[in-house]
């Protein structure tokens, strides 16, 4: 059985393929009331699309989302809002070599192992044109936590990384790698620009922060806030990897180090936390304090330098992947992450109302 639904109360169902006529998704749960038109989701779409510098595919898509129901005069009415995203610059042409070949990162033995073919255009559902559905979806979960705010960023880039004592903020939307480090997306530049003339690819390590999330959201157990987090990024294309605040770094400290201690706040504000060391969850359980994740996005797995594989009858081969792909993929997962951040918190918003009657 294959699952394309994430959520438990704000839920969202994405469809289509990489080459098929469209994709969209279907959110059910979303309250009613909230003023929501193509204009709140179309900025967010616009910062994931593709073909807006080199260092991305040059595949030419508008992604200009339509409202196609749940929505009247101008707000959400509380039945499923189905969104949809024409695919207007396909060229499955590019992928004639890949139906005789499985592609060495990719799913396309995996698909063909479970299903017992696939669509090789792009790689169909497993591309990740799929995402642009998900932040679709994500522009609409913003609008039920108008109380937090979400930000994400490039960390490092084939491991070369920022330097956290010059982190910008006003520096991320200035370049074409969301680099807090103007330094560092400088650097980048060189490194993406030998990696794509090579006919290569570069990993890459994406950031984001929500902060305003009040204490109280998650479980302890089941539907943890940080497990819902880990799940909802692993579930991006090309994650390999996610951390909830130290993460694996907390492997290395003290019982002491690692303590986010605290001390008493203002009144009717909660404690006054010394570090943060959790990521602002304990327990599975939102702390107060800014919820932080980190995501591994792996090398873009189509990529020119021709690579050892076998045909789908099992003949030794190499195959070489054609057609326009990101030289680094996770310089456009930004938006994406942040998109599943904003989901996660917005069904978790809505589980902790259901159960405890408060926001």
């Amino acid at each position: 059985m294959s699952y394309n639904s994430f959520g438990r109360v704000f839920r969202f169902t994405t469809w289509g393929e990489s080459h098929g006529p469209a994709l969209g998704v279907v959110v059910d749960g979303c309250p009613p009331g909230i003023e929501l038109s193509e204009a709140d989701i179309q900025p967010f779409l616009d910062a994931r699309r593709p073909g807006q510098s080199r260092f991305t595919t040059q595949r030419r898509e508008p992604d200009a989302v339509r409202i196609l129901s749940g929505v009247f005069e101008g707000r959400t009415t509380g039945t499923p809002i189905s969104l949809m995203i024409e695919n207007v610059d396909q060229r499955s042409k590019d992928y004639s070599d890949v139906a005789r070949a499985y592609r060495p990162g990719h799913a396309d033995y995996a698909y063909d192992a479970k299903y017992g073919f696939r669509d090789y255009r792009g790689g169909g559902r497993s591309s990740a044109r799929e995402t642009a559905a998900r932040v679709a979806a994500g522009a609409v979960a913003r609008l039920v936590i108008p109380e937090v705010a979400i930000t994400g960023w490039v960390e490092a880039i084939g491991g070369d990384a920022i330097d956290p004592a010059a982190f910008d903020a006003g520096q991320i939307e200035a370049n074409a790698f969301f680099c807090p480090d103007a330094a560092a997306a400088a650097r980048w530049e060189t490194l993406v620009d030998a990696a794509r003339k090579s006919g290569s690819s570069l990993g890459a390590i994406v950031a984001c922060t929500a902060t305003g999330v009040p204490a109280g959201w998650g479980a302890p157990l089941y539907a943890k806030l940080d497990s819902e987090l880990a799940a909802a990024a692993m579930s991006i294309n090309a994650v390999k990897g996610v951390e909830i605040g130290d993460g694996f770094a907390a492997a290395a400290l003290t019982g002491e180090q690692n303590a986010d201690a605290m001390r008493p706040g203002m009144a009717g504000e909660g404690p006054h936390f010394l570090a943060n060391h959790a990521g602002g969850i304990a327990g599975g359980i939102s702390t107060g304090q800014p919820v932080h994740l980190r995501v591994a996005f792996k090398p873009t797995s189509s990529i020119l330098t021709p690579v050892p594989t076998i045909s789908p009858e099992g003949e030794a081969t190499e195959i070489a992947t054609k057609g326009r792909h990101d030289p680094c993929v996770g310089i456009r997962g930004v938006p994406v992450v942040e998109a599943m951040m904003a989901l996660v918190l917005a069904d978790q918003k809505l589980l902790h109302r259901a159960q405890c009657g408060k926001d």
